[in-house]
């Protein structure tokens, strides 16, 4: 069989399983089956496929059509022009979490940075790539997620000014910090069942929900952070679409000034920033 039927064979079986974008998960798969470059893939299509290659693609055509998410399968994702690790053991990135890190980056350099919650550390490992010469902490409860992290920090040359601890928030970080930057989980328990099965069947519980109402880290995350903070320090916490108010107001209590809430690219509330002031009292609010 040619590469193209096999194309052709495996976009009509993810097509027939009901999964969203079968082309191109297809194309995703093909291209690692035959050990070639996605980018090169066109070139390859007129090659017969051998047996080797076509056993690597039925099989993760079958992960597929089980609603395993393609990043899962492959073991990567791509994240703001790098490729990360991902396993089962961390939540597979989205690209709303770009809309986090543009804002970081666009605030001054942060001489130290904290990352709580770190997963695979693509926040962390992202803003020191960007950021030669700043200094980080990444947190995570999984110590198999910091494994993932690790090797995430080593393959883009940050592993050496990334330090990585097993903590519940900030139970064993030291301040201060520049930064503190976290994409914590916010699906309330109730809202699980509604998540697609690539998320809710295949991304760590503890990653997507605290159990509760969505809320219970941000609460954790602006009772701490004050404490952790530079006077002038600014915190951004990556949010779900409807909690952009409760999470304003938990920053505003805890003594945040110039809070604000931040919208993705589909127009959503997406990140809520904050600044802590040199003098904490009354804090400001705004949105842009």
């Amino acid at each position: 069989m040619s590469a193209q039927a096999a194309l052709v064979a495996a976009t009509r079986a993810l097509q027939a399983a009901g999964i969203d974008g079968a082309a191109g998960d297809a194309r995703a798969l093909l291209a690692v089956a035959m050990e070639v470059p996605r980018d090169r893939l066109t070139l390859h299509l007129g090659d017969d496929l051998d047996a080797a290659a076509a056993a690597r693609l039925n099989a993760m055509i079958a992960r597929r059509m089980a609603r395993e998410p393609v990043a899962k399968i492959i073991g990567r994702r791509d994240f703001w022009g790098r490729s990360f690790e991902v396993t089962a053991d961390v939540l597979d990135p989205r690209p709303e979490t770009e809309c986090l890190i543009a804002e970081a980056l666009r605030g001054p350099v942060a001489a130290r940075l904290l990352d709580l919650g770190t997963g695979s550390g693509i926040i962390a490992v992202t803003l020191l790539a960007d950021w030669p010469g700043a200094q980080g902490v990444a947190t995570d409860i999984s110590a198999a997620a910091l494994e993932v992290a690790a090797r995430n920090a080593a393959r883009h040359g940050v592993g050496a000014r990334l330090d990585l601890y097993r903590s519940d928030w900030f139970s064993q970080v030291t301040g201060p910090f520049d930064l503190i930057v976290s994409n914590p989980p916010y699906i309330a328990v109730d809202e699980m069942p509604d998540l697609s099965p690539e998320v809710r069947d295949h991304d760590p519980q503890a990653a997507l929900t605290d159990g509760a109402d969505g809320l219970l880290a941000y609460r954790m995350i602006a009772a701490g952070a004050g404490a952790h903070l530079r006077p002038g320090g600014r915190i951004a916490l990556e949010i779900g679409w409807q909690q952009g108010a409760q999470v304003r107001e938990l920053l505003c209590a805890a003594g945040f000034a110039e809070v604000g809430v931040l919208p993705d690219l589909d127009g959503r509330d997406r990140v809520v920033v904050g600044v802590w002031p040199a003098k904490p009292g009354r804090s400001a609010r705004f949105d842009r």
